[in-house]
């Protein structure tokens, strides 16, 4: 070969890199993450379960949509110390620092996210209290989460077991980010909801798995619009 031939074979490699490499990155751009979080501590249990159906509901609303679970099961997660700065640094590092908050940020910050927690005396758990408070880390130097549609999901032990009640805990208290909060589609208005009643199978609970496909459709869809 010789030195025009190289040259302009070089030249040509390097421009279709260089294209796909551009292409790599708008088709990056053109992803919509949702991110749900399991807040039971039982690990890879019902929450998890149905916050992974919502995920993959939501993933048939279009390729773009980018699904990830983080299931805080096992993790070992403080609530915040207070103060009204984002990090304290009387704060200890623990499992939120050092597993979740690395997934939440990488490789941008949510375009949507759904919260689920099993309903404990009729209310959140105590880890998923924790995770929303730990969160505070995105409200300054502003408000990270603005307007980011948020889904909420709930388990129980009984059909009617305070899984209502645990949604509205968790939209109030993601509302100080201001988030956009949204419901479902028909049957889940409000939020997801399931009854564990077949020994931790809640595959076999059709109507609370129905309603965990439409929270999942309807956050994938809000997320869709405002990312484009």
């Amino acid at each position: 070969m010789d030195r025009r031939r190289f040259l302009a074979t070089t030249l040509a490699a390097g421009a279709t890199a260089s294209v796909a490499s551009t292409a790599g990155a708008a088709q990056d751009d053109k992803t919509v993450r949702i991110v749900g979080v399991a807040c039971s501590p039982r690990k890879g249990k019902t929450t998890a379960t149905a916050i992974q159906v919502a995920l993959d509901a939501a993933k048939t609303v279009s390729p773009r949509i980018k699904a990830e679970l983080i299931d805080l099961g096992g993790l070992q997660i403080a609530g915040s110390l207070g103060g009204a700065t984002s990090h304290e640094a009387a704060q200890p590092e623990d499992d939120f620092e050092l597993e979740v908050l690395p997934v939440l940020k990488a490789p941008r910050l949510p375009d949507g996210m759904m919260i689920g927690s099993p309903s404990y005396f009729r209310s959140m758990s105590a880890l998923c209290k924790a995770f929303l408070e730990r969160l505070q880390v995105f409200r300054s130097p502003r408000l990270m989460l603005a307007d980011m549609p948020l889904g909420a999901l709930a388990t129980g032990a009984y059909r009617n077991g305070g899984q209502e009640l645990v949604i509205q805990e968790i939209q109030t208290a993601m509302l100080v980010h201001e988030v956009m909060v949204v419901g479902g589609k028909p049957r889940a208005h409000q939020g997801a909801t399931l009854w564990n009643n077949w020994n931790d199978d809640i595959m076999k609970d059709e109507f609370g798995i129905e309603t965990a496909k439409q929270l999942g459709i309807r956050v994938a869809e809000a997320a869709l619009r405002l990312r484009s």
